[in-house]
């Protein structure tokens, strides 16, 4: 794989929310997501939050070493597979906010 420089790089906040009733089954498919995106080429991150005074809030932060490495995750046979399972348990569909590293990493 080709050198990428800190400023294609591409980090994604997913935040999803449920019913307390669906928490623990959200919890159990979004874990699902987490070791195979690591395993994916060009995936720099990707981790599973839960908001502490809401529980039923969950975060998905990842990083991507540019445009095309996240394309290629959300092609992953793994993530539709879960979504189908997901999102019928959630209040609205995943928010996704989309950023670039502005900051020099320490």
């Amino acid at each position: 794989m080709k050198t990428t420089l800190k400023s294609d790089e591409q980090h994604i906040i997913c935040e999803l929310q449920c019913e307390a009733s669906n928490r623990e089954k959200v919890k159990e498919l979004l874990l699902e997501l987490v070791e195979p995106a690591r395993s994916e080429v060009g995936c720099l991150y990707y981790d599973l939050y839960q908001k502490i005074e809401e529980p039923n809030t969950f975060y998905i932060l990842d990083g991507w070493v540019n445009e095309q490495a996240v394309d290629e995750h959300t092609q992953h046979p793994n993530v539709p597979k879960v979504m189908e399972h997901l999102s019928p348990l959630l209040l609205y569909p995943p928010k996704i906010t989309l950023s670039n590293r502005v900051s020099d990493p320490s």
